[in-house]
């Protein structure tokens, strides 16, 4: 039916007057602000400051857009090179191309420099961001539907996605294909939820957390990578991102059971973050100069008697009867 079918938008740029603002860049933005918002929050939680979480946030970010860049340039370098190819095609990232693997690798190396200026461990706090990162790529999906790419092969499923775009050689694309972008995003929330669900239930501490991320992440990933018709390099039937995901997915295991196993339970909540002793330090400080006096009781006040007070009238009649 075709009406049931997901339309594409007309377009994915809004031009206001010279500046045009891209969807694909709101997405990550939105993502990115997402991630840092639920990261913050389960990092005060688990006893770090209120503001540790941005300004790492601020090392890892960069890093993660150069990475998941040069991975997408390198593995798909037949786009931006060779003949009747535009080598500076490479630097329009607002055009679509991050990989995730080159992303999560760069931006982990941010977020090392950042946690090492702020003396926190890198395993706590990539625990703490674990969903957020999940949830952001959730939002980033939804720029490759903008941009009308990445989707899946032809489907007359009643959610099927509709394309109809001229690629830049000029060969016309129109047709139902399967909506990947949804798939991966609506994956991306479950997995979300499900680290948040298994860290409340188990208490997960020291990389746990986000180990379990990547492991379900890449389950996800490797089924929404089968579907795609994109171009891209294979090797024994397989494509390049499939066979990534499996490396991941093993390696995610493997230090989530060592993990388990030589170091249980969850960081010291005094010793994860030294700018979250001297925040409480602060708010403390704060709240005792903004408590009241404590008022005077009203008994203390009647027991006191003034020095000087005024003669009674009995005192007069007193002193008017002793002899002269």
């Amino acid at each position: 039916m075709d009406l049931a079918y997901i339309p594409s938008p007309s377009r994915g740029v809004l031009n206001l007057g010279p500046i045009p603002l891209r969807a694909y860049a709101f997405c990550i933005i939105i993502g990115v602000v997402v991630a840092v918002w639920l990261g913050s929050k389960r990092w005060v939680a688990r006893g770090g400051g209120r503001h540790t979480v941005g300004d790492i946030a601020v090392w890892a970010v960069p890093f993660g857009l150069v990475g998941g860049r040069l991975y997408h340039v390198i593995t798909d370098n037949q786009l931006y090179f060779g003949e009747g190819k535009h080598p500076v095609d490479a630097l329009k990232i607002w055009e679509g191309g991050l990989g995730i693997w080159g992303a999560i690798a760069f931006g982990a190396v941010g977020a090392w420099i950042g946690a090492r200026r702020r003396g926190v461990p890198l395993p706590a706090y990539a625990d703490a961001i674990a969903p957020g990162i999940a949830l952001a790529q959730a939002c980033g999906r939804w720029g490759n539907w903008f941009n009308q790419e990445l989707y899946g092969r032809p489907t007359t499923l009643p959610w099927g996605l509709e394309i109809d775009k001229t690629l830049p050689d000029g060969t016309v694309v129109q047709g139902v294909y399967h909506p990947t972008f949804l798939y991966e995003s609506l994956w991306c929330v479950l997995v979300a939820v499900l680290v948040i669900w298994a860290d409340r239930r188990f208490t997960l501490g020291h990389g746990r957390a986000f180990a379990l991320y990547v492991a379900a992440y890449t389950l996800g990933r490797f089924w929404t990578e089968w579907l795609r018709i994109d171009e891209a390099h294979r090797f024994f039937g397989l494509r390049l991102n499939d066979w990534t995901a499996i490396l991941v997915f093993l390696g995610a295991v493997a230090a989530f059971v060592l993990s388990a196993k030589f170091r249980p339970g969850r960081e010291d909540p005094d010793s994860i973050d030294p700018r979250a002793a001297e925040e409480r330090a602060e708010a403390e400080a704060v709240a005792e100069d903004a408590a009241p006096a404590e008022p005077v009781r009203e008994a203390e006040q009647g027991a006191e008697q003034p020095q000087d007070a005024p003669d009674t009238p009995a005192k007069l009649s007193k002193d008017s009867e002793k002899p002269s």
